[in-house]
């Protein structure tokens, strides 16, 4: 299986991916029904043969059908998706990361919210992250 890394992936193939991910798993024809701006049918499948040759998705046979899925489950690729995005944006800084995310103006948190993370951060402090 080839080794999963997001960033090789085209605006296309990441837009599949999303379907896949939050459906599930999807036929060529619901993926195609899926995206904006669809390209043509013959497109999707190439582009689903492609991503599973990347190791992104797998199949099964379901009668004449194929039924794509990916690898990877959506928590473990947001996961990547976000350590990527501290790299790139914020050197690595976990700090400057929250610090953008609680500044931008539409962030609102509730009570509860502040609640949880204050649990996060003393559980990161407990074990010496």
């Amino acid at each position: 299986m080839a080794k999963l890394q997001d960033h090789q992936l085209s605006r296309r193939e990441r837009q599949i991916m999303d379907i896949l991910h939050a459906r599930e798993q999807a036929t060529a024809a619901e993926v195609l029904a899926a995206l904006p701006d669809p390209p043509g049918y013959s497109a999707v499948r190439a582009l689903l043969r492609i991503l599973e040759e990347k190791g992104h998705i797998r199949h099964r046979r379901d009668g004449a059908r194929y039924v794509y899925a990916p690898c990877v489950s959506r928590k473990n690729a947001s996961r990547s998706a976000l350590k990527r995005v501290v790299s790139t944006f914020f050197q690595g800084s976990v700090t400057q990361t929250m610090a953008a995310l609680l500044e931008t103006s539409d962030t609102q948190l509730t009570e509860a919210d502040v609640t949880k993370l204050q649990r996060i951060i003393e559980q990161a402090r407990k074990e010496g992250r």
